[in-house]
């Protein structure tokens, strides 16, 4: 009896370790790394003027440093501005456009957009190959006068088919957040 439950007991090892073998080895996944975004620029273009930037910078990562936010200049009531976003790697030397891997990468992106106190509206302005949106280029239209702050958060494969993501509504969107900023923004 004690040969049979010792030849159970090495038979069960071997199965075990077996069954943990790396085999991924043999046949590895290509890995997708996160993109490193040290740097947002939204521009802001009125229809006449000079166009606003707001810029995120945070150029050592995690590191001790807070990250930089600046506002170039107030926005303008009842105005709607067309607004492009650029992002970048300043990590490496030439810096990165990490504007380049989302376009090249537009199915498993997209951008969202929210207004803290609902001065700021935001239409998509570009699409994927499937006709999902992007939000690289847009449209933001601001109301009255007031204070708001405005975030732009980048998905890193979010679920564009879910329910409300195609009209910006990041709730059921899912993926990683590959950078989100806010920028508190005045409006005269």
């Amino acid at each position: 009896m004690k040969t049979l439950k010792s030849i159970f007991a090495v038979t069960l090892v071997s199965v075990f370790f077996m069954s943990c073998s790396d085999d991924d080895d043999a046949n590895p996944l290509p890995i997708n790394e996160e993109e490193v975004i040290t740097t947002l620029t939204v521009t802001l273009s009125p229809p006449t003027g000079t166009p606003i930037t707001l810029q995120f910078r945070d150029l050592d990562g995690d590191g001790p440093d807070d990250p930089v936010i600046t506002v170039s200049s107030a926005l303008q009531a009842n105005t709607i501005y067309s607004s492009s976003l650029d992002l970048l790697n300043e990590t490496v030397n030439p810096a990165e456009s990490i504007t380049e891997e989302v376009e090249e990468e537009a199915e498993e992106h997209q951008f969202f957009f929210s207004s803290s106190n609902e001065l700021l509206t935001t239409t998509y302005a570009d699409a994927d190959a499937d006709g999902n949106p992007i939000g690289l280029s847009f449209s933001l239209t601001t109301t009255t006068v007031g204070v708001d702050v405005f975030t732009v958060t980048l998905r890193h494969e979010p679920n564009k088919a879910a329910e409300g993501v195609s009209t910006g509504d990041i709730t059921n969107a899912g993926g990683e957040t590959d950078v989100s900023v806010s920028f508190p923004v005045t409006i005269e």
